[in-house]
């Protein structure tokens, strides 16, 4: 996998030029207006970001939480597919580009890369910025309707990041039916609240009757065992806080966490074995993880609790002690969203 300080630090670097010109004080207001836009609960039928003043502030404020959310996820991918490189991408409603970075964070090389949005200043803005990064210099952004008539192209990899709350639910559908038909591997990451959930709980249900393999979060394709209205499934990533970040938000911390729910699957074979990496000669296949942590890790004196989702499926919690050993050491330093056992270590 690639190193994803590289693309991390061209994309701050890029967006920290972002607001020069821009008044704080309208930056402030259109981040806060956009926000209320896309974490309302009515569908949009029309871009939300209208002119370069709403993505230029947008982006400086969201896309740095977008790339480390959608990075996690595609990490999480690729340790369940080991050995595979996505061939060619398509971002979906990617406005400008966020999970393409993500992209070039978490596989080495370059590909083809189309980004489709309806928003033209934001794909006029994602080109701009994409101009730091090598991977996505010939990238196409293209202008399209995100809905029931969209038709896309064949591709390998297929990213849905924060879109599908901005669709009715046919257009979900629709949305979530043409990605599996086009893609061999497709990713959606949705906000990491009980809606957002049960939107990719939907696409996730519609990708495993058209054949794909979930390869992550879920250690299954079968039924997620947690009971509606009870819980959630999401995770959170650690996102630097830009001046921007301060100034709408306030408070001192340098940091915050992107709370977000997410998918990833394929149409390669699926094998419960641990991974190994895949030779020119083996195809790919998915193997998840032999179970998730799904809550921030418990560490007390000489023992570490962990929840989990687990292969059968179902919920629960395994306690870790320092008589394990090697695996106690592991699982001090195992995060929220990690397998368990991590993929070092046999199960």
């Amino acid at each position: 996998m690639n190193d994803p300080v590289a693309p991390a630090e061209a994309l701050r670097r890029s967006l920290a030029g972002l607001l020069d010109g821009l008044p704080p004080k309208q930056a402030a207001q259109a981040v806060d207006r956009l926000i209320a836009n896309y974490r309302g609960a009515t569908p949009t039928d029309a871009p939300i970001l209208r002119d370069r003043a709403d993505v230029a502030a947008y982006a400086a404020y969201r896309m740095p939480a977008t790339f480390e959310a959608v990075h996690s996820a595609l990490e999480a991918f690729a340790d369940a597919v080991p050995g595979w490189t996505p061939g060619s991408h398509t971002d979906l409603g990617g406005g400008t580009g966020a999970a393409t970075w993500a992209v070039t964070a978490t596989w080495d090389g370059t590909r083809p890369v189309t980004v489709l949005d309806w928003a033209e200043p934001a794909l006029a803005l994602g080109k701009e910025l994409a101009a730091a990064n090598p991977a996505l210099q010939q990238a196409s952004w293209r202008r399209a309707r995100i809905g029931a008539a969209l038709t896309l192209d064949d591709t390998d990899l297929l990213t849905v990041s924060y879109v599908l709350n901005e669709l009715t639910e046919p257009d979900r559908t629709a949305l979530v039916d043409a990605a599996a038909a086009a893609a061999r591997a497709v990713v959606i990451v949705e906000a990491g609240t009980p809606a957002g959930y049960a939107r990719v709980i939907e696409a996730r249900d519609r990708l495993i009757a058209a054949g794909f393999h979930v390869a992550a979060p879920c250690p299954h394709s079968a039924r997620c065992p947690i009971v509606p209205g009870e819980d959630w499934c999401h995770f959170a990533a650690r996102v630097s806080r830009s001046s921007l970040h301060r100034q709408v938000k306030g408070g001192s911390l340098p940091y915050e966490d992107e709370k977000f729910s997410y998918v990833a699957a394929a149409r390669f074979p699926s094998s419960p074995a641990q991974p190994l990496a895949s030779s020119p000669a083996q195809p790919p296949r998915v193997t998840p993880a032999p179970n998730r942590v799904v809550r921030r890790p418990q560490i007390r004196k000489g023992q570490v609790l962990l929840d989990l989702c687990e292969t059968e499926p179902s919920l629960g919690r395994t306690t870790v002690t320092k008589r394990h050993g090697d695996l106690y050491k592991a699982a001090r330093d195992a995060a929220w969203g990690d397998p368990w056992p991590p993929y070092t270590q046999e199960p």
